[in-house]
Order: structure tokens, then sequence, then C-alpha cells
């Protein structure tokens, strides 16, 4: 009867066809079980999980075992996804980034661009490498918050391939559509059009060695964040929201959408911007203008990590529209705020 080992040693002569390495170096088998003389069980982990590819692994690796082992072999094989959380060096996108979170909103205007931003000088100033991917395509706000609106990303050559080199500023690596069109005019693109610019912007940049790459995502539920879950392969999204009745409703649907078995996407936490306001004169005083507490208790009635809350301040405003986010001060009490919940995302990646 065959052994754990022969099957192995025979395995070793499959490539997986992304990582361009055999399956068992890779760490890709497992599962084995010996069932009979000449029948086995096991399991195979692949890096694109497309279908036919999935055909392909299966059709290769009981062809080997026939091959090497023995001619009348019957194999059951399981072929599997490599987890989302896996080793980034066995991704074939962004191999070179350790983690890739999403910033999400169920709505408009609660402030997911300057939560990004301001979370990206979070970890910058905790010294992690950091990048940003404006995915809003409709509203990419990035090149305003980081004061580069006047700059162009440009081509660079690394190993005989030809990148695009991400803008950077404050210490951050930004990459944005609004780079490439006319801030006066709207862009208007219908899904597909959009999907392939986001996709261009995951695959064609070179962003090099980095901590976190934050991906700013439209608001809503739609196409573009269908696209960008299969074109990145993210360690998990944050939502961010309000406190108020309605834009925690939308948020809750976002939760949902990440959570569908055809995205099992990890929800890392809730973030609940324009928490409070605090007047000058009144360094003491909250005042929930949006209510009290929405995000946190959302965060609870759905089983999902509560990262914090950040207050509703002028200052956070002000810094945005000049393109210096707070995260540049790190004494003041908005910076806290970030810094605790860059904090507080950084455990539950680990």
């Amino acid at each position: 009867m065959m052994t754990q080992e022969q099957v192995l040693a025979a395995l070793s002569h499959v490539i997986e066809p992304d990582l361009r390495k055999d399956i068992v170096t890779l760490g890709l088998v497992s599962g084995i079980e010996i069932t009979g003389e000449n029948s086995l069980k096991l399991k195979v982990s692949v890096a694109n999980p497309a279908m036919h590819n999935k055909k392909r692994m299966q059709e290769a690796v009981l062809f080997t075992l026939q091959r090497l082992l023995h001619k009348d072999i019957q194999a059951e094989i399981d072929i599997e996804a490599l987890p989302k959380d896996r080793d980034p060096s066995l991704r074939t996108v962004l191999p070179q980034v350790k983690h890739i979170v999403a910033i999400a909103s169920g709505k408009g205007g609660v402030g997911k661009s300057t939560v990004t931003a301001n979370l990206a000088m979070a970890l910058k100033n905790q010294g992690l490498s950091v990048g940003i991917i404006d995915a809003d395509i409709f509203g990419p706000s990035v090149p305003i918050l980081f004061d580069v609106e006047d700059q162009k990303p440009v081509s660079v050559t690394i190993d005989g391939k030809s990148w695009i080199s991400p803008v950077e500023n404050h210490g951050i690596k930004l990459m944005s559509i609004g780079f490439f069109a006319d801030p006066n005019q709207a862009i208007v693109w219908r899904g597909p059009m959009a999907s392939k610019a986001l996709e261009q912007m995951v695959k064609d940049v070179y962003w090099g060695e980095l901590d976190y790459l934050l991906i700013d995502l439209p608001p809503g539920t739609s196409d573009i964040h269908l696209s960008m879950v299969q074109a990145a392969p993210l360690s998990g999204v944050v939502i961010v929201s309000t406190p108020q009745k309605v834009a925690l409703a939308d948020a809750q649907k976002g939760v949902q959408m990440f959570s569908l078995p055809t995205l099992k996407t990890p929800i890392l936490g809730i973030v609940e911007n324009m928490a409070y306001f605090t007047p000058e004169e009144l360094p003491n005083k909250k005042y929930y203008l949006f209510g009290k507490d929405g995000a946190r208790k959302l965060a609870e009635t759905l089983n999902v990590p509560f990262l914090g809350e950040i207050p509703l301040l002028q200052d956070i405003r002000e810094h945005a529209d000049a393109g210096k986010p707070i995260g540049l001060e790190p004494l003041h009490p908005a910076s806290k705020a970030f810094a605790q919940i860059a904090l507080n995302l950084h455990a539950q990646i680990q």
C-alpha cells in the first residue's frame, strides 16, 4: 500500500501555475488520507480559485499520481483557495505588502476618506510603511487630502518591467484616479471601465515593501466593491459610520455585503466618526450631535470589533482642506484618537 511520503514525493512534481513552485514545497497539500490499496483523499490549495483553474489542478494531481505511483489510482481531490490571511509571499498580487485593508462605508458623507488619510498617518507615526489606493472612482479625494493635486505618477522600469510609480507625500505612498482626471470634470464611467482602472492601480503600480496598503472604497455596495475584493487579497475591511440611525443602517448593509459567502472578507472593525463635539471653551463637555454610541452598539449587535471613535473637530477639517492630515501633529487630541484606532486595528490583524 502507498504511503503519505510516496504521495508527497509524487506531488512535488506538480507546479502551482501562478506561484511557479511545486505544491509540496509551498505547503499547499494537506489532509492526505490513504483509503485503500490504490485510493486516497487529499486537499490542495490554489492561488487562483477560478473554476477552470481548480479543474486543471485536479487533473494535474491525478495524472501525476497515476504516472508516478500506479496507473489505477483513484483520488478524491478537494481543491480550495488559499486563505486570505496566508503568507504574503505566497500571493501573486502585491506579495511585498503585509496587510491590505479596505476602508468602506454604507453611505457617503461619513468621513471615510478623511479617516483613511488619518489612519494612514497614525500607522506611519507608529513606524510602519503605508500606502493608499483611492478607489473612490467617482469622488477621488486623496490628492486634496495630501496636497498633491498638481502631481502625476511617473513610469519606472524595474527588472525589465514597466510600472507606475506612486506619488508620495508626508511619508505615504499614494495612487488615485484623481491623478489622471481633470479635477473640474465629472468622472462618468460604466462599471467595467471603473473596475479595470482599479485593477491597474493594484497590479500595475510598484508599491514596493509596505506594512499596510489602505484602500479607500466608494460609499455604498456595488460592483466596484466586488471587483476590488477579487483584484486585491484583502486582509479585511474597516467600516466607517457616524452615530446617526440612517448611517448605521447603511453601515450594517456594508458589513453584510462583505460577509457574503462569495466575498468572505473579515470585518476588522467599525470606526465611529463625528462621535461628539467638544467646544474649545468647554473642553470637558461633549455634545452628541448625531446620537451617542450608535456605531459601538452596532458593533456589539453584529459581533464585530469596535475600533474607536473620532470627535467632530474643526481642526480635522481644516487640516484635510490644507492637505496636511492632523497626524502631522501627533500630540493633537484627534491624532491620539486615530493613533488608538491604528493600535486596535493592528491588534485585530495580527
